[in-house]
């Protein structure tokens, strides 16, 4: 004989609710487990590079044995010597005349050559331009030589500021470091900076026009205080440009100031935040960061059976997608493997789950799905988000050594400068020869556009 089992409606919403809260009592527990485990092995998380983990449990006892350097048999790549005409410069060393024992005049034999690396140390040198000054006795025109290397009316040559500038904003170097190097003192390189900046003010407008006509954008953000008040470093960049902003609020008004009012070609990869809705356009979320959300679960909840499934098998699937962007594949070969790592994303992420937790993972890729395959269907558009945040590494490290700006002028220099000497970087081999030749052409012509002077070399 067969029953049903009945239950009134309200004895099923009851039951819904207990259920919920079980699960939000079993997420809190597991929550509460992972911060005791923090706190004994140290703040270590998704987010964390492996380089600094103290201990690597992947690290096989046979690959601890391994040791290091060049296989036996091996022909390596020893030192190079030089020749002559290769060389930037050849000394001939002497030795002694005659023999200090015997007084006999020494017979010269061979030479042997010996190739060093070496470079002159960076120092000031102060120098006196005597101008001259010239009339023409028949028609009375006079002639005046310029200073060369040097921008009119400035104390420093072109040589010292593009130095200065590059290492600071380039390399990273603090200026109490490059004071110490050059001899010239913190407050005349900070005004040499600032005299700097405000001559390149013109360029970052037509470098964010380059931006917004690109293909393929960048934005991120970090945290950046100026005068000891909290603000945001904003980076926007591509392949060949990047823009810096530097402002106290991390609201979409910032972005907007970028990318503008009107709808822009391309697509923009950026992070969930919701400050780059904004941008009128298509959009692509990183994959990264979607991995780290999903990898948290494990952390979250790591007894439990479905989510260890989940997590299992959406990480790889969403690495796979990060991975094929820099394979050698053609566009046939691609373009099966993009739209096949989709299918098994979206069977992931459409299939029905019980956990709270992998339903909100689900929900971003079903609510935000328009945002998060622009890589399948475009195999310039990557599916992360690597390229900003490798370029605001730099920046993080000299907000840790200098805590930020001193002032809101000093935040406006270094976003002017940062703007032009990173992307120079992209697009020259030698940032540093690249700005003195710019600046000596400056000095030449004062009315030339600092924009054709930096990006346009034939420009006159």
């Amino acid at each position: 004989m067969l029953s049903s089992h009945r239950c009134c409606r309200g004895c099923l919403e009851k039951q819904t609710v207990i259920d919920r809260q079980h699960a939000e009592i079993e997420r809190l527990r597991s929550k509460l487990r992972y911060q005791e485990r923090t706190a004994k092995e140290g703040l270590f998380g998704a987010s964390t590079s492996s380089a600094k983990l103290p201990v690597k449990p992947n690290s096989l006892a046979e690959r601890q044995a391994r040791r290091g350097g060049a296989k036996p048999g091996h022909p390596g790549h020893g030192r190079q010597a030089l020749e002559a005409h290769q060389a930037d410069q050849v000394e001939r060393i002497r030795t002694a005349e005659v023999c200090p024992d015997c007084g006999v005049a020494l017979v010269a034999r061979r030479l042997r050559r010996r190739t060093v690396i070496d470079c002159q140390p960076v120092r000031h040198v102060r120098k006196v331009l005597e101008l001259e000054h010239k009339k023409c006795p028949r028609c009375g025109q006079q002639f005046r030589a310029c200073a060369p290397s040097v921008l009119p009316k400035a104390r420093y040559g072109n040589q010292l500021l593009a130095l200065v500038a590059v290492e600071h904003y380039v390399d990273g170097l603090t200026l109490g470091y490059i004071e110490q190097q050059t001899g010239v003192p913190y407050s005349s390189l900070v005004q040499a900076l600032h005299t700097l900046a405000r001559r390149f003010e013109s360029v970052p407008p037509h470098l964010l026009r380059e931006y917004r006509a690109q293909a393929v954008k960048h934005a991120d953000e970090t945290g950046w205080r100026t005068d000891g008040q909290n603000g945001y470093a904003w980076l926007f960049c591509t392949p060949t440009l990047s823009i810096l902003r530097f402002r106290q609020s991390r609201a979409g008004a910032i972005a907007r100031e970028v990318f503008g009012p009107k709808r822009l070609p391309g697509t923009l990869v950026v992070d969930r935040y919701a400050g780059y809705n904004r941008y009128r356009g298509h959009q692509q979320y990183c994959y990264a960061h979607l991995a780290r959300d999903v990898e948290k679960l494990r952390k979250e909840f790591p007894h439990n059976d479905e989510i260890e499934r989940f997590v299992n098998a959406l990480v790889p699937q969403l690495a796979a997608a990060m991975h094929l962007h820099t394979q050698p594949l053609s566009n046939r070969q691609y373009y099966a493997l993009a739209n096949a790592i989709k299918r098994r994303i979206v069977a992931l992420t459409d299939a029905p789950a019980q956990h709270p937790a992998i339903q909100g993972i689900q929900n971003i890729f079903r609510e935000k799905a328009d945002r998060l395959y622009r890589w399948v269907s475009d195999r310039r558009v990557p599916a992360h988000n690597n390229r900003a945040e490798r370029e605001l590494r730099p920046l993080v490290i000299a907000r840790k050594i200098s805590f930020g700006s001193q002032s809101l002028q000093g935040a406006h220099t270094r976003e002017t400068l940062m703007t032009v000497l990173l992307t120079l970087k992209k697009r020259t081999p030698n940032v540093r020869e690249a700005l003195k030749d710019a600046l000596d052409r400056l000095a030449e012509n004062p009315t030339l556009d600092p924009y054709k002077a930096l990006f346009l070399p034939d420009s006159s």
